[in-house]
C-alpha cells in the first residue's frame, strides 16, 4: 500500500529530507541550488547517466501527449536547458508562448543559450521562480508542465497548489518524474546503478560525486505513484491519474483544472 501523503508543509514540521538526510527545511532550497549550480553545464550528461540515454525518449512521450494547441500560452517548471520547452514550442506555434521557468539561476542560463543556439527565441519568456510561490495571476496558463524537477521542490503541495492556481478552467497539469519500479526482480538492479555506479560516473565525468548521489537518493525519498496522485487531488486537480513508462522507472502524472 502506498504511504499517505503528508499532510503537514516541512516548514511547519522544521526539517525535511535532502537526499537519505534530515535537513531544516529552510535549508533544503540552498542546498538543492548547490546541486543543480554544480551541474548545470552538464545536465544533458547528468540526465544521460541517470537514465541510459532513455530521458530523451520519456520528454518526446511527455510533450507529445500533453493537452496543448496553436496560440496556448504554456508554463514549464523547473524548465533545466529547455529540452521541455523546445518540444513544446512546436506544438503551440508562433501565436504560442513558453514561459520557462527555474528557480535556480545557472540552470535557467544554460537554457536561455541552448534555445537560442536551436533557434528559438520568438514566444519565449523566462522567469527565475520559486515553484512554491508563482509570480504569475490566477488562470494565466493553459498548460502547466514540470519535467524531473518536483522532486527537488521542498513543499511539494504548496507546488502543486501554485499549479492548480495558475491553470485556466479546463487547463492540464502534467508531471513527469522518477517513481517508483514496479518489477520486484529489478529493484536490485536498478538500486546497484543508482547508488554505486551513477555516483561513480559522476565522479569520473562530472567531477561530482556527491550531486549525483543526492539525486539517486531525492529519487526514493519522491513520493510514489499512487500517493503524488493523491496529492495532486488534494491540491484541488481533477481527473488525475498517471502511466508508467520504463516499468515505473519514471511516470507522467495528469491532472486538470476545474
Amino acid at each position: 500500500m502506498s504511504p499517505t501523503p503528508d499532510t503537514q508543509s516541512p516548514y511547519e514540521s522544521g526539517t525535511t529530507h535532502f537526499g537519505f538526510r534530515d535537513v531544516p527545511a529552510g535549508e533544503k532550497q540552498k542546498l538543492v541550488g548547490q546541486v543543480f549550480t554544480s551541474v548545470a553545464r552538464r545536465y544533458d550528461l547528468m540526465n544521460d547517466l541517470m537514465s541510459l540515454g532513455i530521458h530523451r525518449a520519456w520528454k518526446r512521450y511527455f510533450t507529445a501527449t500533453c493537452q496543448v494547441k496553436p496560440g496556448d500560452r504554456v508554463l514549464d517548471l523547473a524548465g533545466g536547458t529547455g529540452d521541455i520547452a523546445a518540444l513544446l514550442k512546436r506544438r503551440v506555434g508562433d501565436a504560442g508562448t513558453i514561459v520557462l521557468g527555474d528557480i535556480n539561476a545557472g540552470m535557467l542560463s544554460v537554457g536561455r543559450d541552448r534555445m537560442t543556439d536551436r533557434g528559438v527565441v520568438a514566444g519565449l519568456e523566462y522567469v527565475q521562480c520559486n515553484a512554491e510561490k508563482l509570480p504569475f495571476p490566477d488562470a494565466s496558463f493553459d498548460l502547466v508542465t514540470m519535467a524531473f524537477g518536483l522532486r527537488n521542490v521542498t513543499d511539494k503541495a504548496a507546488a502543486l497548489g501554485e499549479i492548480t492556481r495558475v491553470l485556466r478552467v479546463g487547463g492540464q497539469a502534467r508531471v513527469l518524474e522518477f517513481s517508483e519500479v514496479r518489477a520486484e526482480w529489478f529493484k536490485p538492479l536498478y538500486d546497484f546503478h543508482s547508488f554505486k555506479v551513477l555516483p561513480k560516473l559522476g565522479q569520473l565525468f562530472a567531477g561530482d560525486g556527491d550531486s549525483y548521489q543526492y539525486l539517486a537518493e531525492s529519487i526514493r525519498k519522491h513520493p510514489p505513484q499512487e500517493q503524488l496522485r493523491a496529492m495532486m487531488e488534494a491540491a484541488g486537480l481533477s481527473r488525475c491519474g498517471y502511466v508508467n513508462l520504463s516499468g515505473g522507472i519514471v511516470a507522467v502524472h495528469t491532472g486538470y483544472r476545474v
